[in-house]
């Protein structure tokens, strides 16, 4: 891609993930190029990324719009997490080095902090989650895993869960982490695994019951 269509793809995907283009939203590419500042081919290329990646859908003719994932289908986005995720905590926990190991704990007692303020701040809760994450990944040392991932993890979906977190939720995600953490320096691959097909697992619940209205959306954050 060019700079141009570099440029236009990271706003946009930027304006998805924040919710500025909320799912339903139909896309319009003369709005866009304006936002972004490039003209409307950057823009159209930046959007056959983002069709390619699942942010955007196009309909029977031809328009596009922010996707909006049924139940069945954020379903299915957990199910390939929680057994990806869970192989790669496998892989991560005989591979993993002292280094990787600190910056992990460093990460999950900045979410600790974030979590734990009077009013916690979720956005400071996805950027060290996001990390955590990623560093298990780096540890796992598998390209094909990170590849497969990508696509899953950045989906906005990912952030609307987090939105959907209460502090008992933020809470119990970074106690979660603290286990991964006793599993890995073990090295105990079996019990990495199953902590993190939890961890997501359950994150799948806390999603399902915000969207079918069984929770109320929290006021944090």
């Amino acid at each position: 891609m060019s700079r141009a269509s570099e440029q236009a793809y990271s706003q946009i995907r930027g304006m998805i993930l924040s919710g500025a283009l909320p799912p339903g939203d139909q896309i319009r590419e003369e709005w866009l190029a304006e936002q972004c500042g490039v003209s409307r081919t950057p823009v159209r290329e930046a959007l056959r990324r983002l069709e390619s990646e699942l942010f955007i859908r196009r309909s029977e003719r031809q328009r596009s719009f922010v996707a909006d994932w049924s139940l069945d289908d954020i379903e299915d986005a957990f199910v390939l997490r929680e057994m990806m995720e869970g192989l790669a905590a496998r892989r991560a926990a005989g591979r993993i080095t002292s280094v990787q190991l600190a910056s992990l704990k460093a990460e999950n007692e900045a979410i600790g902090r974030a979590v734990s303020a009077d009013v916690p701040d979720v956005h400071a809760f996805l950027k060290h989650n996001k990390s955590f994450h990623e560093i298990i990944l780096d540890a796992a040392a598998s390209a094909r895993l990170t590849n497969l991932l990508a696509r899953l993890i950045e989906q906005p979906v990912v952030w609307r869960t987090a939105q959907s977190y209460d502090v008992s939720d933020l809470q119990r995600s970074h106690r979660e982490h603290n286990e991964l953490l006793a599993a890995f320096a073990r090295k105990d691959g079996g019990w990495a695994e199953s902590v993190m097909a939890g961890h997501i697992r359950r994150a799948f619940h806390t999603y399902s019951d915000a969207h079918l209205g069984k929770k109320p959306r929290s006021a944090i954050s």
